[in-house]
C-alpha cells in the first residue's frame, strides 16, 4: 500500500492510500469521521486501481469539522490529484450515503456508484428504532472516530436531506447506482430498496448470511463481493 499527500483548494493537505492497477475506484470508509477501515489493500477490489482519502479531520489528513459539500470538493482534489478522468465510488456505511451525493454533485466523474450497507436518505422513527431495537445484538468493531467530524458531517446530513430538489435530482440521475445490503444488518434495509428504484439505472440486492461490518468478519467475501459490483458498474458506464 503506497500513499499520496493531496493539496485541498482551502489548503488542507489530505492523506491518501492507494493500492492496485486498472480502473479507477475510490473507497469510502463509514462514521461519519472514522478513520479509513478499509484502508487495506486486501480489502481491495481486484483488478482496479484503489484510493483511500483519509476524510478531513481524522487520521493523517488536516483539517477539522466541515459539511457535506466541502467531503465532495475534498473527493474531487483527490481525483484531480490522481489523474482520474473518472471514476467508481464505493462505500461502505455512511460512505454510500455520501457517494450519492458525490455522484449527484458530479455525475461526469462518477462510472457507478456501489453502496454497501448504507443508511439511506431519510430520518425515519421506526428506522431508527428498530436499529436501536437490535443494538445490543450487534458485536461491534472497534474503529477509531473523531466525534467533532461525525456531528458536523451528521447535522449537515439532515440539513441535504431536507433539500426540496433532492428527489428530483435522485429521479433525474443518470449515473449507475448499485445498492446492497446485509442480510444481519441491525439497519433496516428499506431506504436502499427506495434509492435503487428511484434512480433509473439503481439496483438493489441482499448479501446473504452477513452483518453490517463483513470487511472485518468475512474479508474475503468483502473482497470478492466489491470486484463482482465495480465489473459490473465498470461494464454499464
Amino acid at each position: 500500500m503506497k500513499s499520496i499527500s493531496v493539496p485541498t483548494d482551502d489548503g488542507v493537505t489530505l492523506h491518501v492510500a492507494t493500492c492496485g492497477t486498472g480502473p479507477d475506484v475510490v473507497v469510502l470508509s463509514g462514521g461519519p469521521g472514522c478513520v479509513h477501515y478499509l484502508a487495506d489493500e486486501a480489502l481491495a477490489p481486484t483488478g482496479f486501481r484503489c484510493w483511500f482519502p483519509d476524510p478531513r479531520g481524522v487520521g493523517r489528513s488536516g483539517g477539522g469539522p466541515h459539511a457535506m459539500a466541502r467531503a465532495v470538493a475534498d473527493l474531487e482534489s483527490v481525483r484531480r490529484a490522481t489523474g482520474a478522468e473518472d471514476w467508481i465510488v464505493l462505500g461502505h456505511s455512511w460512505g454510500s450515503d455520501l457517494a450519492v451525493r458525490y455522484a449527484l454533485d458530479h455525475p461526469g466523474r462518477v462510472r457507478g456508484v456501489v453502496g454497501i450497507a448504507g443508511h439511506g436518505l431519510h430520518r425515519d422513527r421506526e428506522w431508527s428504532a428498530a436499529y436501536e431495537a437490535g443494538r445490543a445484538t450487534e458485536e461491534p468493531v472497534p474503529i477509531d472516530w473523531v466525534p467533532e467530524v461525525h456531528a458536523s458531517l451528521w447535522d449537515d446530513f439532515k440539513v441535504w436531506i431536507h433539500e426540496p430538489t433532492l428527489w428530483r435530482r435522485l429521479a433525474d440521475a443518470a449515473v449507475p447506482m448499485a445498492f446492497l445490503a446485509a442480510e444481519s444488518d441491525i439497519r433496516p434495509s428499506w431506504p436502499l430498496r427506495q434509492l435503487a428504484e428511484l434512480v433509473p439505472r439503481g439496483t438493489f440486492e441482499v448479501v446473504d448470511g452477513v452483518a453490517h461490518d463483513f470487511w472485518a468478519t468475512d474479508p474475503h467475501r468483502w473482497r470478492s463481493l466489491c470486484t463482482e459490483a465495480c465489473l459490473r458498474q465498470a461494464s454499464r458506464a
